[in-house]
Formats: C-alpha cells, structure tokens, sequence
C-alpha cells in the first residue's frame, strides 16, 4: 500500500510547529519565563488572565515559589506579564501540535489511509506528543520545589530534566519528518520518478558514505542535547571566549573536574560523572568539544563527497550541510563571546535543529531505492 500525499504532508506540518515550538522553548528559556506558571490545567490553562483581578491573582501565586523570592522579589505585574505570556504561548502552542496531530490522524485512520508501518511510526510520535507535555510540566515542577530556598541553588529546572525535554522534542522533529519525506519519497517511487536515478542511489561505492551521514546525524543530536545542559545551568555566561577558556585550550583540571561535585562517601566516579553534567566548566567544555567534532566531521563529510558520483539531489543535501554548520558554528561563537544574548541564543538553537534537518535530508536521500512498477493509490 503507497500511502497518499496529503497524509506526508501532515507530517511534514506536525515536523514543522515542532520546529516552531523549539525555537519558543528556547525564547522561554533565555528569557527565564519557564516558571512564570506555576500550575497545568489543559483546558483552564488555555485562558490567560484578563482583567486585574485574574492578573494579580496569578502574579500572587508567582509570588510563592523561589524564582520570585531569590531572582524577581522586586519584579512589576507589567514585568511579569511578560514573562507570563512566553510560557502561555509556549504551552498553547504544545496544544496546537496535540491536536494537529490527533484529529487528522483519527481522520486518515478511520479512513484506511494509513498503511501498517506508517501507523505504528505514527502511534509512537503521537505517544511522544503525549510523553513530552508530561515531561514539560516535570521539567517546570524542578524549578518550583521549594527545597532550592533551602539549599540555596540559583531557583531554575533541573538541567537533566531540560535536556531530556530537549531530546525528546528533536526526537518527535526527526520521527514527523522522516515519516513525512517517506511517504512523499515512496509516492515518488510508486510513480517511476526515481528510476533514473536509482542507480546512482544504491550504488556500493556509496555505502562507506553512507554510513558517515548516519554518524553525522548522532553527532549533531548529541551535541544539541549537551546544549541543553549548557542552557540549564547558563554555563553559556563563562568564559566568554573562543576558541580558548582563561586563556587556555583546555581549562584547568581542578575546574574541570572540582571536587565540590564529590559528595562524602561517593565513589570518585561518581564524582567525574557529576562534573560532566553538573559542572558549567565541564559542560561548557563538553558542548565545545562535540561541537567542534561535528563541524570537523561534517567538513570531512563535504569533503570526501567531492570525490564520489552523487546525484544532484544528493549534493544538493552535502552542500547545504555543509553551509549550516558554517553558520550553526557562527552563531555559537557569537552566542557565548556575547554572552548569550535572546536573539542570538534562540537563532542558535534554531540553527541546531536546521543542521539536524540537514543532516536528516542527506540520511533520508541516501536510502536505497526500491526499483518498482507503478502502484495505484487506494
């Protein structure tokens, strides 16, 4: 069964208000309006405050959790609406997605428009979708627990939890619009349109090649998601320098690995392993290095493909790889040298999931290409 058009495109439509709601979350981020919502309600929670009344009652709830008494106790009701309505969009628009895709996907279901492996692709997006307003408010709750008062941590989400939310949006990105570019892609070949090209495709002296771009695709999440970790615990505000730290290419050992991270009685493994993730000299180090590993694999991807019989399409995908990650690097850069700045941190985050869409599109054109008749639509 060759799956019709219009169901790739409502996957390439769900893959695209992710990438919008990425680029949201990461405005929400930087702006420091995650918390300005201290309650879920799916469907009470689609209506912002109206009058000034609604406002100060939702201010006043604000008002009891650590962010308000550490960072904002001086913070305005106009200053706080602000903030409000970046998380309100924010939470709106993981609504929009949720029904976007379940009231297409009942409709193309009821219908038999889906064959059995898009609907089983499509049953673990959709338990993604659902998965990630979970994790969202678990995220959120991180950086209400009133214990961070006591502790005397900077009051903002736990960086394991925003990372892991991270992921898991690059994870619904990457299952909407792979499915999506099949479905289009298999339509294509149902049709005859790729029998020119299908030699050129499958052919063995591409498999070496091949299995790079797939490298290139875990690398790029990899270092997206140590991002995370960056953004969590604002590492992105030290060392505001490239490529060196203090003066150095690699900082001192006794930042990177600082013994405050080793709690009494803890292996010193564990120890290593909360420096890696709990340390902002450590995490800011990690992003650099993988960073750096996937512009250099990317670079020697581009240019061991000048030697190689691609077809267009496919050379196409190499060249543009290779521009978004000379940007993607630019952004980074700019980001910390002027210390993560709203605009220039969301475009790099949005440049994070350009360079993963890039990467993708080369994996994806890459596949082998099944020689077919044409197959009517049902």
């Amino acid at each position: 069964m060759v799956v019709k058009p219009v169901v790739g495109h409502w996957m390439l439509t769900i893959g695209a208000m992710t990438f919008g709601i990425v680029v949201v979350g990461g405005m929400t981020r930087l702006t420091e309006s995650g918390l300005s919502i201290v309650e879920w309600n799916l469907i009470k929670g689609m209506k912002p405050p109206r009058s000034q009344a609604e406002w100060e009652e939702e201010f006043e709830k604000y008002k009891q959790f650590p962010e308000y008494k550490v960072l904002n106790h001086r913070m305005t009701l106009e200053e706080f609406k602000r903030i409000f309505y970046y998380e309100w969009s924010h939470r709106m628009l993981g609504r929009a997605i949720g029904a976007a895709f379940i009231l297409p996907g009942l409709f193309f279901a009821a219908r038999g428009m889906l064959s059995k492996n898009i609907a089983r692709r499509s049953l673990v997006i959709g338990s993604l979708i659902g998965f990630q307003g979970v994790l969202g408010w678990y995220m959120v709750k991180s950086g209400l627990d009133e214990q961070l008062m006591e502790s005397g941590a900077t009051p903002r989400v736990s960086q394991y939890r925003l990372a892991a939310h991270l992921g898991s949006a690059f994870l619904i990105y990457t299952g909407a619009l792979m499915t999506g570019l099949k479905i289009l892609t298999d339509n294509k070949v149902s049709q005859g349109a790729y029998e020119s090209l299908a030699a050129a495709i499958n052919n063995p002296a591409l498999k070496r090649f091949k299995g790079a771009a797939h490298g290139i695709v875990a690398l790029v999440f990899i270092t997206a998601v140590s991002g995370a970790f960056v953004a969590g615990l604002d590492a992105g505000l030290i060392y505001n320098e490239f490529p060196t730290m203090g003066g150095r290419l690699v900082p001192p050992v006794n930042e990177l690995f600082d013994d405050h991270f080793l709690k009494k009685g803890d292996h010193p493994t564990i120890g290593l392993w909360r420096n890696m993730f709990d340390n902002q000299v450590t995490v800011q180090f990690n992003h650099r290095v993988l960073a750096t590993t996937t512009f250099t694999a990317v670079s020697a991807l581009f240019l061991y493909s000048r030697g190689l019989p691609l077809p267009p399409h496919i050379r196409l995908g190499v060249n543009a790889l290779m521009g978004v990650a000379c940007c993607q690097v630019g952004l980074g850069i700019a980001t910390l040298l002027y210390m993560v700045p709203v605009s220039l941190g969301t475009a790099h985050q949005a440049g994070s999931l350009t360079l993963l869409t890039a990467a993708l599109y080369l994996m994806h054109s890459l596949k082998k290409v099944p020689v077919l008749k044409k197959i009517p639509l049902k």
